[in-house]
């Protein structure tokens, strides 16, 4: 069994309020009395994209665990590469595969610099179709990107959502390794589906989508963080639970 939380959406911007929101989340997942195998976080973890947000981030995420990240929107790949990766300023796409327990899972970077909305460019969709023909028979996949694919029925990240996703359902089509894909960007806690898969869209940390049928106003800055724990069992089925972190949950 796989056990994988994943966070997203921090938009850490120097301000003693997203600090304290991401300082929250990680301090409960490092209070769980059994650790998680990984942390994903997809994208947007700085505001701004500025080298100091990420050597915050940075410091914020150190973990006992390990933490697989992708760039979101606000995310600007050169400072994201060299503040927070320690890799030379490179503007290419940020992609990576990480085995953990067996299961290969790949942190895809579906932005267009300057854009919200997101697109597997060339380069990424070359990668993305490498890696998954180079994993050995019978090994799971899990794609995690930002943008998802699908709308989530909320005007504002559905004018943002992944552009041109007909070919990643065609890729999936092909390659049936690929359990789940995982994204963020809404800022809402949702699952839906895509190519015949589980498409989850997991919280935000910095605030929650209000959505049409709950009131006006996009951006709910009083519910607390969230964070989903997934769960990959051996017959390759992902069970996803979603929670939120209130305050004096880590107070003490």
């Amino acid at each position: 069994m796989l056990l994988l939380a994943q966070i997203s959406d921090l938009h850490l911007d120097g301000t003693a309020r997203s600090t304290e929101r991401a300082l929250r989340v990680m301090t409960y997942l490092r209070r769980l009395p059994r650790p998680v195998d990984a942390l994903l976080v997809t994208g947007d973890i700085a505001d701004h994209g500025t080298e100091s947000e990420y050597q915050e981030a940075a410091g914020l995420l150190e973990a006992p665990f390990p933490v697989l990240m992708c760039p979101g929107n606000h995310d600007v790949r050169a400072v994201y590469r060299k503040a927070l990766l320690g890799e030379p300023a490179s503007d290419r796409p940020v992609n990576r595969v990480h085995h953990v327990k067996g299961v290969a899972i790949l942190m895809i970077d579906s932005t267009i610099p300057g854009r919200d909305e997101g697109r597997l460019d060339g380069e990424t969709r070359e990668w993305i179709t490498s890696t998954l023909d180079a994993l050995e028979e019978g090994t799971a996949a899990l794609l995690a990107f930002h943008q998802p694919p699908v709308a989530v029925h909320h005007p504002l990240p559905d004018k943002y959502q992944l552009q041109q996703p007909e070919w990643l359902g065609e890729l999936m089509a092909s390659r049936p390794q690929v359990v789940a894909l995982l994204t963020g960007h809404a800022h809402t806690a949702a699952a839906s589906a895509f190519a015949g898969r589980p498409l989850v869209v997991g919280p935000a940390v910095t605030w929650t989508l209000r959505l049409p049928w709950e009131g006006e106003g996009a951006a709910d800055r009083e519910q607390p963080p969230g964070l989903a724990f997934h769960v990959l069992d051996e017959a390759h089925r992902l069970t996803t639970h979603f929670r939120v972190v209130p305050n004096q949950l880590v107070s003490s």
